[in-house]
């Protein structure tokens, strides 16, 4: 890996576009190749579009999904891309494929993650990259090469760049990686990636908001945006279009404005011209439908809750943890809505105190029945909750950011405290899905969440078809990429989408 250092350049500096980082990130996009892939990484970029799918067909029949799709469907194009939830002739533009799909995709907060300097959704990538295989008629081994590039390039983003400490999504990295793996898919120059790249950067960088407080059905729109403005950007730079240059490093730019200001400095690692490309294999998915540092809480609290017996015993428990996961999902946040009962279930899956005390109650996570209302507002389950609370603790703030991705920590300690006085204490580091974990995710894990999910809106028969695509994805065919939609009912779903308000689009 090389070292790029990243720092903020005055205009009269005039630094040359092959020191930007927007250039390296995009040749690093250019010089992927699908013929020198690994079969770990083919495997593993398989596993992503089985999980995407799996995540996304759950999703169907949930509001902000159907809106997506609503928007997308008056957008029809030839040839155009495929939605998921709709028939197999429907082809719509590529821009709103992505925007419908990465919504689907996004919705449940059940795909896969990747935690360092920043956080990232790897997966949110996918959506475009397929969208635009499908328009421009490109088979799964370009598709394959796409998907490789926008994790690299997301992956070494979020390692080198932290952007929640200035309070910006993490989106504004999505941008960048999915126009890198178009850029890769299509096989474009490198200039012209490197302006689409920086046009991608400047208009998807947005506020954690998104996150905060009242958390909005935004959040599963939000990569969906980055994935349409990464399509359309990269429509405008094979036009010949320019871009504000350079984004990064420009005295106005990403990192002076946005970030540690006009003294910024970072260090960007990315690979070697011809070194594989492997940054894929470090990401990790979630076996339960909540934000990723929820994964490891709740599989700690079905240890515990055998151990802890009767739960209005307990007096309170607190949770020792990492900044991170204080400040974003535990009582650190600040946001009285992680405890509100008729909070949104967006809000919900932020929060780590109703994680754990549903988690201890049930003994077990599901996507849905977790977080009905009638389960939120049981007042056993609330007067657990409201007992939980969380603090930073170093030592986990330090394993959180550890160079060493298999000794990084995402979990935390519980202290539970009873009524008699007693104390019951129990750790647990990572998540068991988690490659370091006590039962990491393989091939049959994917397939099997795949069929939970898929089991009564996808025909046994339709999820072996599918199945059978994803696993070959790299052998696939112009053609063969409508079978990474599974056939669901259609009917089903239009009814569904029936209901809802009308919008400009019709």
């Amino acid at each position: 890996m090389l070292d790029h250092q990243v720092r903020v350049h005055t205009s009269a500096e005039r630094l040359p576009r092959e020191e930007q980082l927007a250039w390296r990130l995009a040749a690093v996009a250019t010089g992927t190749r699908a013929d020198e892939l690994d079969d770990r990484v083919t495997e593993m970029a398989a596993n992503r579009v089985v999980d995407n799918a799996a995540v996304a067909v759950a999703a169907l029949l949930r509001r902000p999904v159907a809106v997506a799709r609503a928007q997308a469907l008056p957008h029809r194009a030839a040839p155009g891309a495929s939605v998921f939830g709709t028939s197999a002739d429907v082809r719509v533009s590529a821009e709103w494929a992505a925007w419908a799909n990465a919504t689907a995709v996004r919705e449940l907060d059940f795909h896969d993650a990747f935690l360092a300097a920043d956080y990232a959704h790897p997966g949110d990538n996918i959506p475009p990259l397929v969208a635009v295989a499908q328009h421009a008629g490109r088979g799964g081994g370009d598709l394959l090469c796409g998907i490789v590039a926008a994790y690299e390039v997301h992956i070494a983003l979020v390692k080198g760049i932290c952007l929640h400490a200035h309070r910006i999504d993490h989106i504004a990295h999505l941008g960048a990686a999915t126009v890198c793996g178009i850029g890769a898919l299509l096989r474009l120059p490198t200039d012209t990636v490197y302006r689409a790249v920086q046009q991608a950067v400047h208009t998807t960088t947005a506020t954690r908001q998104s996150r905060k407080g009242e958390i909005s059905s935004w959040k599963a729109f939000a990569p969906a945006f980055t994935g349409k403005t990464a399509v359309e950007a990269v429509d405008r730079a094979m036009r010949g279009e320019g871009s504000p240059s350079p984004v990064y490093e420009g005295e106005d730019g990403f990192l002076s404005v946005m970030l540690d200001g006009p003294d910024a400095s970072y260090t960007v690692s990315l690979p070697e011209p011809g070194e594989p490309r492997r940054a894929i294999l470090d990401t990790y998915t979630k076996e339960y439908s909540a934000e990723y540092q929820a994964q490891a809480v709740i599989d700690l609290a079905r240890r515990l809750r055998e151990r802890i017996g009767a739960l209005e015993e307990v007096r309170d428990i607190v949770f020792h943890t990492s900044h991170h996961t204080h400040r974003v999902i535990g009582s650190g946040s600040g946001d009285p809505q992680k405890y509100d009962p008729s909070a949104s279930r967006e809000t919900l899956d932020h929060s780590l105190p109703f994680v754990f005390a549903v988690a201890l109650e049930d003994g077990s996570w599901h996507h849905e029945r977790s977080y009905a209302p009638e389960r939120t507002r049981r007042p056993e389950t609330v007067a657990l909750w409201r007992k939980i609370s969380t603090v930073e603790d170093p030592e986990w703030t330090r394993r959180y950011h550890d160079p060493d991705p298999a000794r990084r920590a995402f979990g935390g300690r519980a202290v539970v405290t009873l009524a008699d006085g007693s104390v019951i204490e129990d750790e647990l580091a990572v998540a068991d899905a988690h490659p370091a974990g006590a039962r990491p995710f393989g091939r049959d894990d994917y397939t099997a969440k795949f069929r939970a999910l898929a089991e009564g809106r996808v025909t046994p028969a339709a999820q072996e078809r599918f199945l059978d695509a994803a696993g070959g994805l790299a052998g696939l065919d112009a053609a063969g990429l409508d079978a990474l939609f599974p056939a669901v009912d259609a009917r089903a779903v239009g009814a569904f989408d029936a209901g809802l308000p009308k919008g400009l689009f019709r």
